[in-house]
């Protein structure tokens, strides 16, 4: 249920798959409706469906286990860069087909898009029903109910995103043992490449209480990985009165009984504090795994991005990082193609990650963005030039990668098991070393039956197939 999508783009859920068990729900003084989902972007968009697929449960209306089978059909958008936006404006075109091909009624279309473009959307997407920004999610029920009463030509968008919600029903949409906590929204950092603070506004945190109460939830519920996002995990609580931190959500965490995994993605690398490492250190339910975007290595590229003052950081994190957690799995990434950007400028970037040996590296090719101080900035690379210096620094990644995975044959390690084994394939999960999509999966041969998903399982590592682990279970 979960397949690649474009570019940056790891998570596209095209049906409901949430954890309770599934109840047949009508709504008051209307024949039976259901709702599909097609949710496109990164894991806080996901959140994001989630949130309105909890208030359409809360109010009573069935969700569809396909968008092919829906009554009304909700595309989630994202808008990031274009490919992204290329994926949005496909799916969207596909989705208004099942009116013609199914027993779709209505399609409407939220997220991102229509945040970013709530001006222009409606005319250029004439077939689409209705239209909702980020900050008019909880008004989902209400707009469903108005499209299942033939109304058409809904736009509720805001023109500012400022909303932090809270869940209101207990709605996942997850295949494996995980689930994404979501602690903050929107972000501060505003770098010249990138359109999110546009999108998504000013960083805003999510209490502490209310945080720890949902992911006590997730793992009463049976999740085992507690995957920390938002735009920028690292300057959680800043914002808060109570001037709480990461390091401080991390060890609240921490007390909670069980086993269970804690994972931190998506982090601001001068924001790496040593409070915030040894917090990492001394909590053990904490995966020694920091996903922390350098996006260059070169000073005049990184000021160029307005990222100035994340040079020295970038440059010492990760013998910092490994210094204080000699087992670190660091996953980064990086940007080619930036306005400006020299042949030099790229070689200094190849070199230091070469040097920095990242356990994981994703990069992207500029984007001119609208609305973004770089849209308009001279000297841009060619095409041409920017895809070469791509295949370039992921070859050499490729290579790094492959060498750290051969090391790990014969060794012992833990292995959440996410998928039992089915026929020929066998079972699979991850260690605490990979990332739910982007890193790869452990295949696990060997397993007993009594193996469930959400088991811990030991296994030893006998091999490589491309990004995926093989392993085989031992006692």
């Amino acid at each position: 249920m979960w397949s690649q999508g474009l570019g940056h783009v790891p998570w596209r859920i095209r049906s409901c798959c949430f954890s309770p068990p599934h109840r047949s729900l009508t709504l008051t003084d209307h024949p039976p409706l259901s709702v599909g989902f097609i949710s496109l972007g990164c894991a806080k968009n996901l959140v994001d469906s989630q949130l309105m697929a909890s208030r359409l449960v809360a109010e009573g209306i069935r969700l569809s286990p396909t968008p092919e089978s829906a009554d009304i059909v909700i595309v989630n958008t994202c808008s990031f860069i274009e490919d992204a936006r290329t994926e949005s404006m496909e799916t969207i075109l596909e989705a208004c087909l099942l009116k013609q091909e199914g027993p779709c009624r209505a399609v409407l279309v939220a997220g991102c898009m229509p945040q970013r473009y709530r001006q222009q959307i409606h005319d250029a997407l004439p077939d689409v029903d209705a239209f909702i920004g980020l900050d008019d999610l909880d008004r989902i029920g209400e707009i469903i109910r108005k499209l299942a009463d033939g109304q058409r030509d809904i736009v509720a968008i805001s023109p500012t995103a400022t909303r932090l919600y809270e869940p209101v029903a207990p709605v996942v949409f997850s295949n494996g043992a995980n689930a994404w906590l979501k602690i903050a929204e929107g972000c501060n950092h505003r770098c010249a490449f990138c359109a999110i603070p546009g999108i998504r506004g000013k960083h805003r945190s999510r209490p502490l209480d209310r945080i720890l109460a949902e992911a006590e939830s997730l793992l009463d519920r049976g999740f085992r990985e507690l995957d920390i996002i938002s735009q920028d995990i690292m300057s959680y609580g800043r914002d808060l009165p109570e001037k709480t931190s990461l390091a401080t959500l991390i060890r609240e965490l921490g007390k909670f009984k069980g086993t269970f995994w804690i994972r931190l993605l998506y982090g601001y690398p001068p924001l790496i504090s040593d409070d915030l490492l040894d917090a990492i250190a001394e909590t053990p339910q904490v995966c020694h795994y920091l996903d922390v975007p350098v996006q260059h290595s070169h000073p005049e590229i990184l000021q160029a991005m307005r990222r100035g003052n994340t040079a020295k950081a970038v440059s010492g994190m990760p013998t910092r990082i490994r210094r204080r957690l000699p087992d670190a799995v660091i996953r980064t990434t990086c940007l080619v193609g930036f306005p400006g950007e020299t042949e030099a400028h790229f070689q200094h970037l190849l070199d230091y990650c070469a040097d920095a040996r990242f356990d994981h590296l994703g990069a992207f090719i500029f984007s001119p963005e609208e609305d973004t101080p770089a849209f308009d900035m001279a000297d841009t690379p060619p095409i041409e030039v920017a895809e070469e210096r791509y295949a370039r620094l992921m070859t050499q990644q490729s290579k790094i990668a492959s060498a750290r995975h051969r090391r790990l044959k014969g060794q012992s390690d833990t292995v959440l098991l996410e998928h039992q084994p089915s026929g020929s394939d066998p079972g699979r999960g991850r260690s605490r070393r990979q990332a739910p999509s982007v890193d790869g999966e452990t295949r696990i041969t060997g397993l007993p039956p009594t193996a469930r998903k959400g088991d811990f399982v030991p296994v030893i590592y006998t091999g490589i197939r491309k990004l995926d682990l093989i392993a085989s279970y031992t006692l």
